[in-house]
């Protein structure tokens, strides 16, 4: 079944009027046995074409009313009644203007960008207590907490070179395509890469030390310092290889249709999120064994287990892994990606800092040892600057001379 033109969507109402009966003759007809709707335009120029009865017709969504364009990939639905008339009205609640959908989309976009960079500078600010807790603190320094360390200072470096990346890259400098912008581009991967090496290495250390029962005093700093930092670094120079000859435009930011080179990185991070999720399974499974073999109640026992798990997430950046890829053009799904990935992402910092340096047992514990020979200190010297300020007044001394002389 053919219908008419949707030309006739950007003419006037008088001219629908007057071109009512032309466009009718121009839908084709086609032979129709029993009831039946006849072709017909409503007033919004749709064509509805002839149709049987008790049919619901769908037609797409005018390309433009009065000047304002929709989108056409929705439909507008008519019933055609059983009698072989169409109904008053047709439904056009599923048209919307590109124009709203366009600002509403932009409005959302700004949100997340607001999102973003609160949750950059609250984990920044963070992350940098942290990093000063973890130098000045010399009596926790153990392989667990250097690790930490470690972590902590690669999400200061990725969050540094996010902020480089959001004040200098323009779209000037994208189309320019300088050195100095895809030094950046690279700066950054390497540092979010080193995030998800420093976080697999703390997925080796409790695995070691949880499920394979192994002692870590045998486990060496330069061997976590070389999963961290040393293994991002040829990966990271072999992408940047690949872009320059396969992929080198806009700063190295997004990827060409057909080139892949992106997954030279992305998938070692795939792959190490991966082996860390079976670190968190084994983990919570040994947790889940010893707690039970404990005398304490199922509710506490099922709450520990919670709470370690909830712990280890963002550990191990498992959090990454529930929004890695875009849901797809369903607006909704869109909006709660948006939002949610922008949140998680840049409050991750701020997770981490939380978890393994402010509610650290040893950490506040070593802080509250501090503190308290601070306020000893404190008030040892209080009491020597008074009992040192506190001389016999000339007034006082011949006072009591004289006293004495008049008692002679």
């Amino acid at each position: 079944v053919y219908c008419c033109p949707l030309m006739l969507h950007s003419l006037s109402l008088l001219n629908w009027r007057l071109l009512t009966k032309l466009s009718l003759l121009d839908c084709s007809a086609v032979p129709w046995s029993g009831l039946y709707c006849e072709t017909s335009i409503d007033g919004i120029g749709t064509c509805w074409p002839r149709s049987g009865a008790g049919q619901m017709v769908s037609r797409p969504c005018p390309e433009m009313f009065y000047g304002v364009r929709y989108n056409t990939t929705n439909n507008v639905y008519r019933k055609c009644l059983a009698n072989g008339t169409w109904a008053l009205k047709g439904n056009y609640s599923m048209c919307k203007a590109i124009l709203h959908e366009e600002k509403k989309g932009k409005m959302h976009y700004q949100i997340a960008v607001i999102i973003n960079f609160l949750g950059h500078c609250i984990s920044m600010v963070a992350l940098l207590i942290a990093f000063f807790l973890f130098l000045c603190l010399r009596s926790i320094r153990c392989l667990r907490n250097i690790i930490h360390w470690n972590l902590i200072t690669a999400f200061i470096l990725r969050n540094a070179t996010w902020f480089i990346v959001q004040l200098t890259m323009s779209p000037e400098v994208h189309e320019s395509n300088v050195i100095w912008c895809r030094l950046v581009t690279a700066s950054f991967n390497y540092f979010h890469s080193t995030n998800f090496f420093w976080m697999f290495g703390e997925g080796c250390y409790l695995h070691t030390a949880i499920v394979l029962t192994y002692s870590t005093d045998k486990l060496r700093k330069w061997m976590f310092i070389c999963i961290g930092w040393c293994i991002p670094f040829p990966i990271i120079v072999a992408w940047a290889i690949g872009k320059l000859y396969y992929d080198n435009e806009k700063c190295w930011f997004g990827k060409r249709a057909g080139v892949y080179t992106d997954y030279i990185y992305q998938g070692p991070m795939i792959l190490v999120l991966v082996i860390n999720f079976i670190f968190l399974f084994n983990i919570v499974r040994i947790l889940m064994t010893k707690l039970r073999a404990s005398t304490t109640s199922e509710t506490i026992q099922y709450r520990k287990a919670v709470k370690a798990t909830l712990v280890l997430l963002p550990l191990l950046g498992i959090t990454y892994m529930l929004f890695f890829v875009n849901p797809g053009e369903d607006e909704i799904s869109q909006i709660v990606f948006i939002y949610f990935n922008s949140f998680l992402e840049s409050f991750q910092g701020f997770f981490v800092s939380v978890f393994y340096c402010f509610l650290n047992s040893e950490v506040r514990s070593a802080v509250r040892k501090r503190f308290h020979r601070w306020q000893e200190q404190h008030s040892i010297r209080a009491r020597m600057t008074q009992a040192m300020s506190i001389p016999t007044s000339p007034s006082r001394v011949s006072f009591h001379s004289i006293k004495q002389s008049t008692s002679l």
